[in-house]
């Protein structure tokens, strides 16, 4: 049985459920249609680069050109590489942060 945890986009307010075998970005581009940029989506382009403030995660192999081992040891990943062993709660960085700050006014506008 495939188990389901809960992601959380900190400062964002939006949160979206993540299944073990999908990695945290599929969950995030269906929570934001279009809006979520992506690019390779195999950990070689940079693009969805996140920070993981909480929870635990396996994590697939990354391009070192866009994450160095200080970053991984800082928990700096990349969504399309990460898949959740337990509740998440991420921190946008990089290049993807100006879409999801337009989730957050979209919230805002409907919450």
């Amino acid at each position: 049985m495939t188990r389901t945890y809960r992601i959380v986009l900190d400062g964002i307010g939006r949160e979206y459920l993540c299944a073990e075998t999908q990695n945290a970005l599929r969950g995030m581009e269906a929570l934001g249609g279009r809006g979520i940029p992506v690019g390779c989506r195999r950990g070689g382009c940079g693009v969805c680069k996140v920070e993981v403030l909480s929870g635990t995660y396996c994590a697939g192999i990354m391009s070192r050109s866009q994450i160095s081992e200080e970053d991984e040891r800082c928990n700096c990943v990349l969504a399309c590489r990460i898949y959740p062993t337990s509740d998440l709660r991420l921190k946008v960085v990089g290049r993807m942060v100006r879409s999801v700050e337009a989730l957050k006014q979209e919230a805002l506008k409907t919450g």
